[in-house]
């Protein structure tokens, strides 16, 4: 068993992605990883809630403090570096961090995105308006992917991913529910023991998961 690896999840909302990861490391899921500190980009958020009563650390670094993109970066660098973060992980965490982030931390962050990259995917594609543009684009199957967070929105190395059915009648918010149920909770847990557990390899722009 090799040491244990501080994982830090960014989160901006009511974390449901994080309750998921909290939940996979009650039952031993992650592997080597521990989570040791969740930072929110907003100050009322109900993920602070849930990692408070697991008893994880928390912070907030309120992006609206911070004049631009690349001072909040930084200031998340300098976070992170802090906290000791062996694994960054994304968990509806809304701020695109510049390279100053993704080149301290390359190949040690990773996002879930709501649908199968590279369909519905890059700036402007969050939240329901993803699900909205695949319902109206009729796809019979949409899902998740975890994949490598680069500087270029939605476009890092892509770890897992799976499929969700679509079915006649969804709203946005009915598939949002699916794809979080069947997908992202099921595959975001599984993609952080990987990388704790030192089990993806890159190679040109592809990962490959060792057995």
């Amino acid at each position: 068993m090799s040491n244990t690896k501080n994982i830090v999840v960014l989160v901006s909302g009511g974390g449901t992605n994080l309750q998921a990861l909290i939940d996979a490391q009650s039952r031993g899921e992650l592997g080597c990883g521990k989570i040791s500190c969740v930072i929110s980009s907003k100050a009322d958020a109900y993920a602070l809630t849930r990692a408070k009563n697991n008893g994880i650390k928390t912070r907030t670094l309120i992006r609206k403090d911070y004049a631009d993109i690349a001072s909040y970066s930084r200031a998340m660098r300098d976070a992170l570096i802090e906290e000791k973060a062996d694994v960054v992980v994304y968990a509806g965490f809304m701020t695109i961090l510049d390279e100053n982030v993704c080149d301290a931390f390359v190949n040690k962050m990773i996002n879930v995105h709501p649908a199968l990259i590279p369909s519905f995917c890059g700036k402007g594609y969050y939240g329901l308006y993803v699900h909205e543009e695949a319902l109206k684009k009729g796809v019979k199957v949409s899902g998740a992917t975890v994949h490598f967070v680069t500087a270029e929105c939605d476009a890092g190395p892509i770890i897992l991913q799976k499929a969700v059915e679509v079915f006649d009648g969804d709203t946005p918010e009915t598939l949002q529910k699916r794809i979080m149920e069947q997908a992202e909770w099921k595959i975001l847990p599984m993609a952080v023991r990987l990388l704790c557990d030192d089990k993806i390899v890159i190679k040109d722009g592809k990962t490959y998961i060792k057995s």
